[in-house]
């Protein structure tokens, strides 16, 4: 509390002050009787204090707010009236007013009239409510980025014309823009009123969202004499056409034993409508065992801006490559045909490392195969489910499970699924485990230095089935992981070591997984 001043007339509004806090702390008939001069320098101010008040009986028209709103703010309420501690009377009419706020009411004001002393000497007040012009968003401006695709505003943000004024909320709507990774906010929206319309600014910056990750190797067979591939690539090119477009490639070679080849591309919002197009191409070689072709076709929807939902046809086809049948390995030739369908939902955050927090998805497909003139009805069905737990700015948990499950009366190696690396359980090789049937549990705990630097634990566990083989078995992997980014891109490093049930732990099990996505 200031206690020296430069003269009479700022002491004397200094006294106003403290007045006017003791008011606020319930001394609602405080007053200061004198300013009495004991000296040249020294001055003493005299208050009357008079009753403390604890609470405040509030009457209210259950026309501006409902129950459950005033629950927001006390906890004893009834059909006519509500009770506050008196110190809480600031915050608590400031709740109120985003309430009203989020209904359009932008310019609503709220203020307490009428105090009086009911029988029992008890403060009362009556609600008075100024609910102004309601509005809602008549146009959207965006700066910055005038060629964003203002279908991602309509459809991922939620953002749209005729839609009530929240200011609240379109903080949060443009806070989701962030997640797409190609465009980033510069500053929150703004809002201009004039008489009869509301107009929004956004105000947005593209982002160069082309990442690419690879090692590429080749060298000369020394058996065949023929030109052979090794390493990785995933280069991933995002909105280039300024549509939202989105084109992968990804291809994994180990020189030996296998060969994975994706291309997918992904056109949303046709025709500035919530339906888009995906087109998918899959090729897996296993060294001379088999090679395995999927293709697939999705046609999307976005349910709202969080939730989107797919319907599609999925078409399989694998060879065996093995010039003699190997007695107990079921690998044969067969085509499948699957009609699929699958939702999903992701909640954002405003985390640069971890912009997910976060992501649920379910796929389901329903079809047939057929091998040697045989066909049986298969049903295969996948979820994905994780979690970000934000303990505080530095520290968090982060919790994942993947299951996968074929549903058949007979199974092939060549059609299982495979599992295993850097995106299933860590200290294993890349898809080396086949499955009918796996669910996979993935933990790490977080601590962040800063934006450009974290370490993690590794703790995965899985449980799969091979129907193939009779085979039912738990895997676990234990390590440590750091983030850190850099000029040139985000760089991992895993080092996780696998080990399945009964088994010791052996150090040669140790496996390090490395990436660096770097933007362009």
């Amino acid at each position: 509390m200031q206690t020296s001043f430069t003269d009479l007339a700022t002491l004397k509004k200094s006294t106003d002050t403290v007045n006017l806090k003791l008011q606020r702390m319930g001394f609602i008939e405080s007053e200061l009787r004198q300013i009495k001069k004991e000296n040249d320098s020294s001055y003493v101010a005299d208050f009357f204090l008079g009753k403390k008040y604890q609470t405040i009986k509030i009457y209210y028209s259950e026309e501006d707010f409902s129950k459950k709103e005033l629950q927001r703010v006390s906890s004893e309420i009834t059909a006519s009236y509500f009770i506050l501690p008196f110190e809480t009377i600031p915050i608590s009419l400031k709740k109120l007013i985003a309430f009203r706020n989020q209904k359009g009411n932008a310019f609503a004001r709220l203020k307490l009239d009428e105090f009086e002393k009911d029988s029992h000497n008890n403060l009362t007040a009556s609600l008075l409510v100024d609910n102004g012009n309601k509005r809602t968003v008549d146009s959207i401006v965006i700066k910055g980025y005038e060629k964003f695709p203002s279908s991602f505003l309509k459809y991922y943000a939620g953002v749209r014309t005729k839609n009530v004024f929240n200011k609240e909320k379109l903080v949060r709507q443009n806070e989701n823009l962030n997640s797409l990774g190609f465009v980033s906010s510069i500053k929150p929206p703004e809002a201009l009123f004039r008489k009869d319309s509301t107009i929004v600014y956004f105000y947005l910056e593209k982002q160069n969202n082309n990442l690419f990750d690879g090692i590429l190797g080749f060298a000369t067979d020394e058996e065949t004499q023929k030109l052979k591939f090794n390493g990785y690539l995933n280069l991933e090119l995002n909105n280039n056409l300024n549509y939202g477009e989105q084109l992968l490639l990804n291809y994994k070679a180990d020189g030996e034993e296998q060969v994975n080849f994706r291309v997918k591309a992904s056109l949303p919002y046709l025709f500035q409508t919530p339906f888009g197009l995906s087109g998918e191409l899959k090729i897996f070689k296993r060294d001379s065992s088999f090679v395995t072709s999927e293709q697939e076709l999705r046609a999307t929807y976005q349910i709202n801006p969080r939730s989107t939902a797919y319907l599609g046809y999925r078409n399989n086809n694998s060879s065996n490559l093995l010039d003699e049948v190997i007695a107990g390995t079921p690998i044969v030739d067969f085509k499948s045909k699957f009609l699929i369908a699958g939702t999903s939902y992701f909640k954002p955050q405003n985390r640069k490392n971890f912009p997910i927090k976060t992501f649920l998805s379910f796929n389901g497909g329903v079809g047939s195969r057929e091998k040697e003139g045989n066909t049986d009805d298969q049903i295969r069905l996948e979820a994905i489910a994780n979690n970000i737990f934000n303990l505080n700015y530095r520290n968090s948990i982060f919790v994942q499970n993947q299951t996968s499950i074929l549903i058949s009366d007979s199974y092939l190696v060549n059609e299982l699924f495979r599992f295993g690396g850097i995106n299933s359980i860590r200290g294993f090789n890349e898809n080396s485990i086949d499955a009918s049937f796996f669910s996979t549990i993935n933990t790490e705990y977080r601590y962040q230095f800063n934006d450009g630097v974290y370490i993690h634990s590794i703790i995965d566990a899985a449980y799969f089935e091979n129907k193939t083989l009779s085979l039912k078995t738990n895997l676990y992997s234990f390590g440590i992981g750091l983030g850190l980014r850099t000029k040139a891109g985000l760089f991992k490093f895993n080092i996780a070591n696998g080990n399945t049930e009964n088994q010791k732990f052996n150090f040669s099990n140790t496996k390090i997984h490395i990436s660096l996505s770097s933007k362009f």
